[in-house]
């Protein structure tokens, strides 16, 4: 007899205004009852679980996944592993099951690399992905600043990465898309100011959680030497 397994849903949360979910991902939770939650410890709540939890039917069951905040892509290898291990442990029942990601899930989302690793242990099981709204999107319409017009080119770089990177960015024209900020604001902000771009640029963190921010004076920014959230962004026309 062949093994029919389950279903796995991508579900894209968005930014973090619940309202900011998609009616299809909303729905596809409903019915869902196994969600499976990124965190960053397992000593912290899944800000994931917090933007959905209004959508997740009555009994659902909820599996946390730990993926650690580290550059060792052997230990991130060894976690999506394991999380796969799990997620397929349910899918083999024949039930389905949801995995939440911040944002959109294939934008810089851990389910990447999870689908991925759950393939090579359940070779032709389905996913099903759900788009969600990009927090650099959320971040534009709150500072009604325009990505892309016209032929204009964007570029999305994570921030966290390599400074080096940041500033071929902002060389090579168009609006950039500065994507988890968070400690390197400081070294970021001196790059943009360097290439002539402080006054053509806003930033903003936690679009639709606690602690929101939007910032379009990054002058004013600057002087304040705050400490930036991951979860910040810096929208940046950088010239034609």
């Amino acid at each position: 007899m062949v093994m029919k397994y389950g279903i796995l849903y991508g579900i894209g949360v968005g930014p973090g205004d619940p309202y900011l979910m998609t009616v299809k991902g909303a729905r596809v939770l409903e019915r869902c009852r196994h969600v499976f939650v990124p965190k960053a410890r397992s000593e912290n709540g899944s800000i994931a679980l917090a933007i959905a939890g209004r959508y997740l039917g009555a009994g659902c069951q909820v599996h946390e996944l730990v993926f650690p905040m580290s550059d060792d892509r052997g230990e991130l290898s060894l976690r999506w592993t394991e999380a796969a291990r799990s997620v397929a442990g349910v899918l083999g029942t024949g039930e389905d099951a949801c995995f939440l990601t911040l944002g959109d899930p294939f934008l810089y989302s851990t389910y990447i690399y999870l689908v991925r690793s759950l393939r090579e242990q359940l070779p032709g099981v389905e996913a099903i992905t759900v788009p969600g709204i990009t927090a650099f999107s959320a971040a534009a319409a709150m500072a009604e600043f325009p990505v892309g017009e016209g032929r204009e080119r964007v570029v999305i770089v994570p921030a966290s990465d390599n400074l080096d990177t940041v500033g071929e960015a902002l060389a090579g024209g168009g609006t950039v898309i500065l994507m988890k900020v968070g400690k390197r604001l400081a070294a970021v902000l001196d790059l943009i100011e360097k290439a002539g771009f402080l006054d053509r640029a806003v930033y903003v963190s936690r679009a639709g959680l606690d602690g929101q921010q939007v910032a379009t004076d990054l002058r004013k920014l600057r002087q304040e030497r705050m400490e930036a959230d991951y979860l910040s962004i810096l929208l940046v026309h950088a010239g034609g």
